[in-house]
């Protein structure tokens, strides 16, 4: 049922969104969304924001639900393809644009959704949302990741990763050439000081070490492997930048825009191309390779044409 109110005589004359804010005790800006969703009416008729109102007026307002942020989303994930399936765990090839598991403020798909919507069962504890969930890759990262189904996985494979014996590569294609052609990256990471969403080598951040290696060159950037010894947010990237070296297409910290727009980048180019970890159960050598994925590979063979 719509919830009514009445413009009393103090507020005739008002503005709709200030006197919807008045009467529902809300922000003016949450009531002026309220108003362009079309979820308050007057005499059957939606009411604009910049409506002015009289004495006595009925408002029939219609909330909509509000979605809890950690709900899993049940639903058929485009391109979330399988790479191993094993009674223990699956190994997902993650596209890009995907999240790991329902988060405050993200609304897109997610691993944990993607999986369920194909039918896969995941018994595990702790939060729902984060059901089997034992390593991320970001948002905008692609490749390899492993979900434990079974508790014992998860307990297992959690700690691995926690002690560093789950063998993680990432490929990435960063600007120019980085000298030496192989080396190590140890440098603390932590939030950058000027800017929440981003992070940065800072003095008293967490200890995190990068090694790399080039295995192609092409004057205006490299294809690095990258092997991780830690795994903190957004660490190649912020490793990379503060080399000079910025993944390509990796706006966020620091990449050229003309580069990311000659080879169609419209993300960094990283991804996770090769887990290797101890099976669970019987502790042989489990190895799961993601190939490239169509944006990527294009800005690839962009670079060895010479086209750029």
């Amino acid at each position: 049922m719509p919830e009514r109110a009445v413009v009393p005589e103090g507020l005739s004359g008002a503005r709709a969104d200030a006197a919807l804010g008045e009467l529902l005790g809300l922000s003016r800006s949450a009531a002026a969304a309220l108003l362009a969703g079309g979820h308050v009416t007057l005499r059957g008729k939606a009411v604009a924001k910049s409506t002015k109102l009289a004495a006595g007026d009925t408002l029939e307002i219609e909330r909509p639900a509000v979605r809890d942020p950690l709900e899993v989303v049940v639903e058929k994930v485009d391109g979330l393809d399988i790479l191993i399936d094993d009674e223990d765990f699956v190994v997902v090839d993650k596209p890009v644009g995907v999240a790991a598991h329902p988060s405050p403020g993200w609304v897109g798909p997610t691993v944990v959704g993607g999986l369920a919507g194909a039918g896969f069962r995941i018994s595990t504890s702790g939060a729902p949302e984060r059901a089997g969930i034992v390593h991320r890759l970001d948002v905008g990262t692609s490749g390899a990741m492993v979900v434990a189904k079974t508790e014992h996985a998860y307990t297992v494979l959690k700690q691995a990763f926690k002690d560093r014996t789950v063998e993680k590569v990432y490929h990435a294609v960063v600007q120019g050439m980085p000298d030496p052609l192989e080396g190590t990256i140890d440098a603390p990471i932590g939030r950058h000081p000027g800017y929440d969403w981003r992070f940065a080598v800072v003095e008293d951040g967490r200890p995190s070490v990068t090694h790399y290696e080039v295995i192609e060159a092409f004057g205006r950037a490299s294809l690095v492997e990258i092997h991780l010894e830690t795994g903190r947010t957004h660490q190649i990237r912020v490793h990379f930048a503060a080399l000079h070296h910025p993944c390509a297409g990796d706006l966020t910290y620091g990449a050229d825009p003309r580069l990311a727009a000659d080879l169609g980048l419209t993300r960094q180019w990283l991804h996770a191309y090769r887990l290797a970890f101890a099976h669970p159960r019987t502790g042989e050598r489990v190895e799961a390779v993601s190939p490239y994925p169509v944006d990527l590979q294009y800005a690839l063979e962009a670079l060895r044409g010479g086209h750029v």
